[in-house]
């Protein structure tokens, strides 16, 4: 599906990167085996040394070392994991013959220097929230891969199967606060529920439209599909600032025709709801 180079090896083994085969998978698990974690004693010194310089001693329980030793496992285990984002290629720019196209990582973090350096933002709306959402709204790409309307995959069937890999992160990750907070804003932008989501929802077509048109430049590409698959779609006003101004930078030959095009699909869309009106009053 994407193009991805080799990524080093995990503690645990992963899936398949085939989306499907992903979900057809046969066995209990994830994991093939579980982490078998060394268990470390540790002895420290006091500060506070007895004034005959023999000083206290404490030791770290057992059941404190493991869980630390679990925490680390689980860390390493999940940022290995999510090296398949900055490996994996954007598949739409794949699609139209760019050559070392962007990742997904690359994708994601811009739009989340879009969301740091936004000037006034509307009142409310919580800007580190932003930030986390762009880190973490294309998280499950990396194990479904970039879908994209080219694979013929529902939208609902796409969501399904990204819900399935984030779990299984969030499980590689050990659960708890932070796994909770990374589903928790994932669901977020996917429901598209809140201030926060619908300014990084502007974000994802915002940095959609600005790589088109930086390829658009550097490769001699006519990537009219993009610009029109985003237009009127922008719900802040930040959003429509700011693709207004990419537009703006567009060569002018092809920015008209983007409007021309965007024009017409309007007015045949308005013809289609005439008709359909006067052919339910002919009905009745």
């Amino acid at each position: 599906m994407a193009v991805n180079s080799s990524t080093p090896p995990l503690h645990r083994a992963l899936p398949s990167r085939s989306p499907l085969a992903f979900f057809n998978r046969t066995g209990p698990g994830f994991f093939t085996h579980s982490p078998n974690p060394r268990l470390v004693s540790v002895r420290s010194h006091s500060q506070n040394s007895a004034p005959d310089g023999s000083g206290s001693k404490r030791s770290l329980s057992l059941e404190d070392s493991q869980t630390s030793i679990g925490s680390s496992s689980s860390a390493i285990d999940f940022l290995t994991l999510c090296h398949r984002l900055k490996t994996t290629k954007r598949k739409g720019w794949i699609n139209h013959g760019i050559k070392g196209p962007e990742s997904i990582a690359d994708h994601m973090y811009r739009m989340a220097l879009m969301a740091l350096i936004a000037a006034d933002l509307p009142s409310g709306l919580n800007r580190e929230r932003c930030i986390k959402i762009a880190i973490v709204h294309d998280i499950a790409e990396a194990i479904v891969g970039d879908i994209t309307p080219s694979d013929g995959v529902p939208k609902e069937e796409k969501s399904r199967m990204e819900q399935a890999a984030l779990s299984e992160m969030c499980k590689v990750l050990g659960g708890g606060m932070r796994a909770e907070e990374i589903e928790e804003l994932w669901q977020e932008y996917e429901n598209n529920s809140s201030l926060e989501a619908n300014l990084v929802k502007d974000f994802d077509k915002v940095e959609l439209i600005l790589q088109a048109l930086e390829y658009e430049t550097q490769h001699g590409k006519v990537l009219d599909e993009f610009f029109v698959s985003t237009a009127g779609k922008f719900q802040t006003e930040i959003g429509k600032s700011w693709a207004a101004e990419i537009i703006s930078r567009r060569n002018p030959s092809l920015a008209n025709r983007t409007t021309s095009y965007v024009g017409a699909t309007s007015k045949l869309q308005q013809l289609n709801q005439s008709c359909q009106s006067e052919f339910c009053i002919l009905r009745c």
